[in-house]
C-alpha cells in the first residue's frame, strides 16, 4: 500500500520540515524534491533512513512512515575539474551533449511511458507569453503543476537535456489515471491530447492575465476563443432562434469519408443537424445548429479527433486517413460576420503590403529569400511589427492569419500505445525541430508536411498556430529643423 507522507530531511545543520513524499512514484522524484531545497544533484545524493540507503530503483523494505526524518549526504559544491581539458569529439558525444554544441532546443528525458507530457510541454512552449509568464513566475515552494511547469521551462533555457521529475509528480497528483500502471510495474501510455487539456486546465487556474480586464486567466487570454451558436427550428417557422455563446481553449477537426484537408474538417461543423425538445411544439425537433466564432485568439489549438472507441477489442482506435493541414491557415470562413468586419482592416493592411511586394518583383525590386543561418531580424531591419491583437482586447488575433508553430504526432495504432513526438518551428525560416523526448534534431517544412496521416509514419494529432504578425516599412526618421 502507497501513502502520501509528510517527512523530515536532514543535511548537515539544516533540517527540512514538512516534505511531501509519495512513495507511489518513482525514489528520483523525492531526490528531485531535495535538489530543490539543497542544491544537490540527485545523482550526488546519498540518503539514508535508519541505517538503510534509498536507491534509485525503488524503495525497497524502507521503513518509511509519517514523520520519518531521512539523513542525506552530499555537497552541493562544484566538483574539481581536472588539471588537463582533454579533446572532446563530436562523435563522441552524447545526444543531450550534442544538442547543447549545436544550438538546438532543449530535450526531455522519457521517465518511462512520459513521451506524451513531454510533447505536450515541447508544444505549450512555443506559446511565447506563456513561457515568459512561467520562466517569471516566482516559486512558491509547491508541488503544484504550474510551479513544477515553471522550473521545467527555466531549466530548458539552458539548452541541455532536462528529466521533467517534478513535473510528472506534480501531473500525477492533480490527476491520478495519469499515474496508472501496467502488469509489469511501469508506467501506463497516456493519449497527449488528454494531457494537454489538463495542463491547460491547471494553467488556466494558476496564471493570472496580463493588460487586459476582459479575462481572468493568461491561457484565456492568449489561447481561448468565443463561439457564437445559433439554433434554429427546421420545423416551425414561428420559433424565434436560440442565440448563445461558449467558449472554447482548442477546435476539433473531425474526420469523415470525405475529409481530406483541415479547412474542410474544421468548416463541416459550422453547420449540424441536431434533435432537441421544441418548446412550440412541445416535442423533439430537428435543429440546425449554426457555430462561428466571434473571438479569436492569437494561438489556436486544433485537434484532430483520430480515435474512436472500439467495444470488441476495448481501445481507443485510431483513424490513419490522411488529412491535410496547412504551414498558414485562414480563419476567415470560420468567424461571425461582426468579427469579419472587425478583421477586415488587417487584412486589407497585409493585402497592400502583399500587392506592393508581387509589385516590385515585376520591377526587379524585391529583396532576395534569406538564406538559412541568416537571423531574421537581419532581414527585416527595415520593416517593423505591428500588433496582432485588437488594442482592446490583448491576446486575441485582429486579422484571422495564422502561422503553424507546433504539431504533436502519435505513431501507433491506440491512444494508449506506440510513440508521442513534439516538432517546433526555429526562429530561422525554413527550419523546424524534431523533439522526440531527449534527441532534438531540425527537420524542414517538408518533413512538417509529410505528417498529414495515411500510414503508420508520424500523424498529426494537435496542431498549435500562432499569430501572423504584419510587419511595414519603417518610416523615415525626420531630419532636425535647420535653425536658420
Amino acid at each position: 500500500m502507497h501513502f502520501i507522507l509528510a517527512v523530515k530531511v536532514k543535511w548537515g545543520k539544516n533540517v527540512y520540515n514538512d516534505i511531501e513524499l509519495n512513495t507511489d512514484e518513482h525514489p528520483l522524484v523525492f531526490k528531485a524534491q531535495i535538489f530543490t531545497l539543497t542544491g544537490v544533484q540527485p545523482d550526488r545524493q546519498k540518503v539514508m533512513l535508519k541505517g538503510a540507503q534509498l536507491k534509485d530503483d525503488g524503495w525497497g523494505d524502507l521503513p518509511v512512515k509519517n514523520g520519518a526524518t531521512f539523513l542525506m549526504l552530499g555537497t552541493a559544491d562544484e566538483l574539481a575539474l581536472e588539471p588537463e581539458k582533454k579533446t572532446v569529439f563530436m562523435e563522441d558525444l552524447s545526444e543531450a551533449e550534442l544538442n547543447t554544441k549545436l544550438d538546438l532546443p532543449a530535450g526531455l528525458v522519457n521517465l518511462g511511458n512520459t513521451c506524451y507530457m513531454n510533447a505536450t510541454v515541447q508544444c505549450l512552449k512555443m506559446v511565447p507569453e506563456l513561457k515568459k509568464s512561467l520562466v517569471e513566475l516566482r516559486p512558491q515552494g509547491s508541488s503544484g503543476l504550474v510551479d513544477s511547469l515553471s522550473e521545467v521551462f527555466r531549466s530548458m533555457q539552458t539548452g541541455s537535456c532536462v528529466p521533467p521529475l517534478l513535473l510528472l509528480g506534480a501531473l500525477h497528483r492533480a490527476v491520478p489515471r495519469f499515474a496508472e500502471k501496467g502488469p509489469n510495474g511501469g508506467l501506463c501510455q497516456q493519449d497527449a491530447s488528454e494531457c494537454w487539456t489538463e495542463m491547460v486546465r491547471l494553467m488556466q487556474s494558476g496564471l493570472p492575465a496580463q493588460n487586459s480586464n476582459k479575462h481572468n486567466s493568461l491561457v484565456e487570454q492568449y489561447m481561448g476563443g468565443r463561439m457564437s451558436v445559433t439554433l434554429q427550428c427546421t420545423e416551425s417557422d414561428t420559433e424565434p432562434p436560440l442565440v448563445s455563446e461558449e467558449n472554447f481553449l482548442h477546435l476539433s477537426c473531425f474526420i469523415g469519408q470525405e475529409t481530406g484537408h483541415m479547412n474542410s474538417g474544421l468548416k463541416a461543423k459550422i453547420k449540424e443537424q441536431i434533435s432537441k425538445m421544441s418548446s412550440s411544439l412541445s416535442r423533439d425537433a430537428v435543429y440546425t445548429k449554426t457555430s462561428l466564432i466571434d473571438r479569436l485568439p492569437a494561438y489556436l489549438t486544433v485537434q484532430f479527433v483520430r480515435f474512436y472507441y472500439k467495444e470488441r477489442e476495448a481501445v481507443n482506435a485510431k483513424i490513419l486517413k490522411d488529412v491535410k493541414f496547412p504551414l498558414q491557415f485562414d480563419a476567415w470562413e470560420l468567424c461571425t460576420p461582426r468579427l469579419q468586419a472587425l478583421i477586415e482592416p488587417t487584412r486589407a493592411k497585409f493585402k497592400e503590403i502583399e500587392d506592393q511586394r508581387t509589385q516590385d518583383a515585376l520591377e526587379g525590386k524585391d529583396k532576395p529569400k534569406p538564406s538559412k543561418g541568416v537571423e531574421p531580424m537581419e532581414v527585416d531591419k527595415d520593416l517593423e511589427a505591428q500588433p496582432y491583437s485588437f488594442t482592446d482586447d490583448p491576446g486575441s488575433n485582429n486579422s484571422g492569419y495564422y502561422e503553424l508553430q507546433a504539431v504533436l504526432t502519435h505513431r501507433g495504432r491506440s491512444s494508449s500505445s506506440g510513440h508521442y513526438v513534439a516538432w517546433v518551428k526555429g526562429d530561422s525560416p525554413d527550419t523546424w525541430y524534431k523533439c522526440d523526448d531527449d534527441v532534438v534534431s531540425p527537420v524542414t517544412d517538408k518533413e512538417i508536411l509529410k505528417l498529414s496521416g495515411g500510414g503508420d509514419w508520424h500523424v498529426a494529432y494537435m496542431l498549435l498556430y500562432g499569430p501572423k504578425v504584419l510587419k511595414v516599412p519603417k518610416k523615415p526618421a525626420e531630419e532636425p529643423m535647420s535653425e536658420n
